[in-house]
């Protein structure tokens, strides 16, 4: 090849990658226009003769119909057919099935189309006009949000760095840590790791160690790890505790009027004594020969929730409590869960 070819190409393809970044940049944008000077801020260039090449890419790609002139010298990505929103279901083989709401199959993702995508994502994604095997197939364009950024894994440290290795199946990278951010964890302990950042071109994300667990196999260790990897909010923050414990859980006359007593029947609680919570009750009452009234009472937790406050908000995103080995994640602070709305044996409780 003659050296007048060889440049030629090496032209060419210098064209399309900024061609291509250029695509990427506008796509971001989420609709935003924007003009040449904001992309070459936004893709770092300098230098004249590439912002030059910048405006007839972006005319070049305007008279291709690939972008819109929004208004004078601003541009947005054009709609495209070819163009879904959805969330990653990725394999534990590093591919991924997004599922989009208007799509009634999944768009196929190679692991090498992925793009960073993790488990969960939402993101945007572009279907190629092939099918691989009868299934759409495409690749990933942009993440518009993370699902989760915390991870639960066992650190192995190196001389100058450590990585995590995950402990979700879905996860099919490590995490790169820094020395500095390995947070006096020891080799091979559990930890609760942080994603910051993922450059382009690196092979795994960049992470900080937030929490040591500690040894794998330990009981404390596996219960916290439980709690970590799913996100479990085992404590409550300040401000719904303190809404909480505000609240009047007293048994009050005017309450009692309002409700029928049935503190003179016969009720007892169908819990155990070792419950972690006491839920249910029922009452037992003979009404007259071979006719008796059963009633089936649980506690009166809405009375003391009420739409639209923070606690309110805080129970729905919990949506119930859950039942670990030897301890409970509450949906209510304490002084609900164990307390007002705890149909506790000879005590009076609101229920319905």
């Amino acid at each position: 090849m003659s050296k007048k070819n060889k440049n030629k190409n090496i032209k060419k393809l210098n064209n399309s990658k900024l061609t291509q970044s250029i695509l990427t940049t506008l796509r971001k944008q989420n609709s935003k226009p924007i003009n040449y000077k904001q992309v070459a801020s936004i893709l770092h260039i300098k230098d004249t003769t590439t912002r030059n090449l910048i405006i007839k890419i972006l005319k070049k790609l305007q008279t291709e119909e690939k972008i819109e002139e929004i208004s004078r010298g601003k541009f947005i990505i054009k709609a495209s057919k070819n163009y879904y929103t959805g969330i990653a279901d990725v394999t534990s083989r590093g591919q991924a099935y997004i599922i989009v709401d208007d799509l009634d199959d999944d768009i196929f993702i190679n692991n090498k189309n992925l793009n960073h995508t993790l488990n969960g994502d939402t993101v945007e994604v572009y279907v190629f006009k092939r099918k691989k095997g009868g299934k759409q197939e495409g690749e990933v364009t942009q993440i518009i949000e993370r699902k989760r950024k915390e991870f639960v894994g066992v650190i192995k440290i190196q001389e100058r760095f450590a990585f995590v290795e995950c402990q979700d199946i879905k996860m099919y990278t490590d995490i790169f840590i820094p020395k500095e951010n390995i947070n006096k964890a020891k080799d091979g302990e559990k930890v609760l790791v942080e994603i910051e950042s993922w450059p382009e071109k690196a092979g795994s994300p960049y992470g900080n160690v937030i929490k040591v667990l500690g040894k794998p196999g330990e009981h404390n260790t596996e219960i916290h790890s439980i709690l970590a990897q799913y996100g479990l909010p085992y404590e409550f923050n300040k401000e719904v505790e303190e809404y909480a414990n505000n609240i009047n859980i007293s048994i009050n006359k005017e309450e009692i009027k309002k409700r029928r007593d049935m503190r003179g029947d016969l009720t007892f609680t169908i819990d155990p004594k070792d419950a972690k919570d006491f839920d249910d009750s029922l009452s037992f009452k003979i009404l007259k020969k071979d006719v008796y009234e059963i009633g089936i009472h649980i506690a009166d937790v809405s009375h003391y929730l009420i739409p639209g406050t923070i606690l309110d908000e805080e129970a729905f995103n919990r949506a119930t409590s859950v039942y670990l080995v030897d301890r409970v994640v509450p949906m209510l602070p304490e002084v609900l869960s164990n307390n007002a709305c705890s149909l506790r044996p000879k005590e009076e409780k609101f229920t319905f």
